[in-house]
């Protein structure tokens, strides 16, 4: 099938970054904040310095670790319907942002502290949406105590979408006690571990810190959940010119080091268990600090991510979708959105994003509106086409002949529709650059949507299960969890 890609590096320059990757593993290493996790490398076949969290990770256990990945991999959802199959051929799935602080109010259009009840509208607009393909948790419900977040953030999704949900925010920081409770009130609802473990209805983010560190908490989280059989999705932040270095290349080998450095711990703790080869690193933005998505050099690296990827044979995710303007709308400059779109062409499974604010520092109910109705415009460049002898169309042309025309000719009448896109009537509002003209018309559909569209419901059971499996939790001491 034909589809249109962006390619950033050429087959030597692969070879190059593959070579400095498995150098840089196996000579600098990574660091891993974790005894257990460190004796599980060391008993592999990694070298551990001696009273030192260093670990350096030899080429025989990386080739090991992508043997045994999975190359393709199901994202269950509770409608079956709705799975994700990983790898895709031409547009990839997208979903909503995550772990963003605050939300838009929808009434005074103001941001202020999100809440369970905003993720719950969040989740059932998302399901709502057809462009989003999965839910990200997109807010940080400030209603509960911190170390129930992450659980009561996925159990929140888990009743008010029939959706996968991506990305869970991987226990982040929070650890084994939180990754647990996760893994029970998946299963809860999949109908057993070993159901959830065959379908898995949400999936789970694992970063390193860059440079090339694990954190305790969140390794030893990964560990578990790649256990359960649950997809950790490895994603690298690394930073050109802060946490990496400044020359694009550079930082193309630290994100990739940081990658193929968590499929090893995943695939050492649990061989085949579902991995996610992810990076958002890009260049820093110099004059900010912030990390530098709408700089034009984002999507070289997130091809060049995409690439190793391929090179390796695993699902993908490289590549970022929204807006991200500082409030709703579409307040940027054509370019800096053109940027961003960019980064969906790098060939990637996934994409997140919608919804987001100023860099994931917000969001609005509104913003997922008008980002979903900016992808299912540009995702037509995404299209896959079959190019073979029958849609050469040789015979027709060979029918019409040199000066004839084809406009009434049958075979355009019976190809134009699966061949061209119609762009959709609300494109060209949504679609305007430096504007917000049409925030008051995704307002409207926000209110509809969140008025009409109704959740299949878990069973009264299986709520009160989950209550209580959280309940349990939110009880527990935050140092304990």
């Amino acid at each position: 099938m034909a589809v249109l890609g962006l390619r950033f590096l050429d087959k030597t320059e692969e070879e190059v970054v593959h070579a400095e990757i498995v150098e840089c593993l196996g000579s600098v290493g990574v660091l891993v904040h974790s005894a257990g996790v460190r004796k599980l490398l060391a008993d592999a076949g990694a070298q551990v310095a001696p009273r030192t969290d260093l670990v350096k990770l030899p080429e025989s256990l990386v080739k090991e670790a992508v043997r045994n990945a999975p190359k393709s991999i199901v994202l269950g959802a509770r409608e079956p319907k709705r799975d994700l199959r990983l790898p895709v051929t031409g547009a990839p799935y997208v979903s909503t942002g995550g772990v963003t602080l605050s939300v838009t109010d929808l009434e005074t259009g103001q941001p202020r502290p999100a809440t369970t009840k905003d993720l719950a509208d969040i989740a059932r607009l998302a399901d709502a949406l057809d462009p989003v393909d999965a839910v990200w948790p997109l807010v940080t419900t400030s209603d509960v105590p911190a170390h129930a977040q992450f659980a009561n953030e996925l159990w929140t999704c888990l009743q008010n979408t029939t959706k996968h949900i991506l990305g869970s925010a991987g226990s982040g920081t929070l650890g084994v006690p939180d990754a647990k409770t996760q893994i029970a009130l998946g299963a809860l609802v999949a109908g057993g571990e070993d159901t959830l473990r065959k379908r898995p209805l949400f999936s789970v983010l694992s970063c390193p810190i860059a440079p090339l560190s694990f954190e305790t908490g969140a390794v030893e989280a990964q560990i578990e959940y790649a256990r359960a059989g649950i997809p950790v999705i490895g994603m690298s932040m690394a930073m050109g010119g802060i946490t990496a270095p400044v020359t694009l290349a550079g930082t193309i080998i630290t994100l990739n080091a940081e990658a193929l450095a968590s499929l090893v711990i995943t695939q050492t703790a649990a061989p085949g268990a579902p991995h996610i080869y992810c990076s958002e690193a890009t260049m820093a933005d110099m004059a900010s600090g912030y990390i530098g998505y709408r700089g034009p050099e984002a999507p070289m690296v997130f091809a060049a991510a995409a690439q190793m990827a391929r090179r390796y044979g695993l699902p993908k995710m490289t590549g970022i979708l929204g807006i991200d303007a500082v409030k709703p709308g579409v307040d940027v400059p054509f370019g800096e959105l053109a940027t961003l779109m960019l980064t969906t062409m790098s060939g990637t499974d996934l994409c997140s994003g919608i919804g987001g604010l100023d860099l994931d520092a917000g969001c609005s109910l509104e913003q997922m509106v008008i980002d979903s109705v900016q992808w299912e415009d540009f995702r037509a460049f995404l299209r896959t086409f079959t190019v073979d002898e029958a849609s050469a169309a040789l015979d027709v042309i060979r029918e019409v002949g040199p000066g004839g025309s084809f406009l009434n000719h049958p075979h355009t009448m019976k190809n134009f529709r699966s061949q061209l896109f119609f762009r959709n009537k609300k494109a060209r509002l949504y679609g305007a650059t430096m504007s917000d003209r049409m925030v008051s018309d995704a307002r409207e559909v926000v209110r509809n949507t969140l008025r009409e569209h109704a959740v299949e419901q878990l069973n009264r059971e299986t709520i009160k299960d989950g209550d209580a499996i959280l309940a349990r939790y939110l009880k527990t001491s935050p140092a304990l969890a």
